[in-house]
This record gives structure tokens, C-alpha cells and sequence, in this order.
């Protein structure tokens, strides 16, 4: 049976949210990757809404195919919108993605912006 690399990554993404979830208080940093950029959002999982979202779409200045710049700066906004609403930890949700390069990028913006994880 042929499973393709996406479907593997959404099984890693269903056994590590099994174990975590996020509150109010701490929610959940989940990151989603993609060729063309990155997008992050802030979800509480108990009342089941996203708390603050960014997209790569939403960034101001071009990156020039930089993406890794762009998950940095990606990271530090959605770190800022956090903190506007009062929120100073987070738990990280890689979404089954190998914890480097753009993800990477991701948890040390939003820890540059002053999140903790």
C-alpha cells in the first residue's frame, strides 16, 4: 500500500495532539507549512477557536523565495498578537513537520517576541 509523505505527517500530527492540547491561558501554537510560505495560529482547544492566526499572505515586505526569513518574522508576529491578548505561553505543535528549518524559524520568532513555549 502506497501512503504518501502527507499522510504520514498527518498521522505524526494526530499521535502528538493526542497528547497535547491547548487552554485559554496556555493554547496551542499550531504551525502549517507549505512550498510558498508559512501560516501559525493560536488555538484553544477546549472552546475550539483560534485565539490569533497569521498567514505568510499577511507579511509586508517580499522575501524573494527566503522563506526560512519568512517563518522567522511569521513566528514574532504571531508572538506579538499573543501578547496584545494577554498571552504569555504557549504550548508548540510542530504539526508532524521535522522541528527544523522553517518550523525552527517559527517557535524562535515567537520566542524572540517574547513567548513562551
Amino acid at each position: 500500500m502506497n501512503v504518501s509523505k502527507n499522510n504520514h505527517r498527518l498521522q505524526r500530527a494526530r499521535r502528538v495532539r493526542s497528547k497535547i492540547s491547548g487552554t485559554s491561558t496556555k493554547p496551542r501554537l499550531s504551525v502549517f507549512r507549505s512550498l510558498r510560505g508559512v501560516s501559525a495560529q493560536a488555538i484553544d482547544d477546549e472552546k475550539g477557536i483560534t485565539l490569533a492566526s497569521v498567514t505568510w499572505k499577511e507579511m509586508k515586505k517580499p522575501f524573494n523565495k527566503d522563506t526560512v526569513e519568512q517563518a522567522r518574522e511569521i513566528g514574532k508576529l504571531i508572538g506579538q498578537r499573543c501578547l496584545e491578548k494577554k498571552i504569555q505561553e504557549a504550548v508548540f505543535d510542530r504539526s508532524g513537520y521535522a522541528y527544523h528549518g522553517k518550523v525552527k524559524a517559527v517557535a524562535d520568532g515567537a520566542r524572540e517576541a517574547g513567548l513562551k513555549f
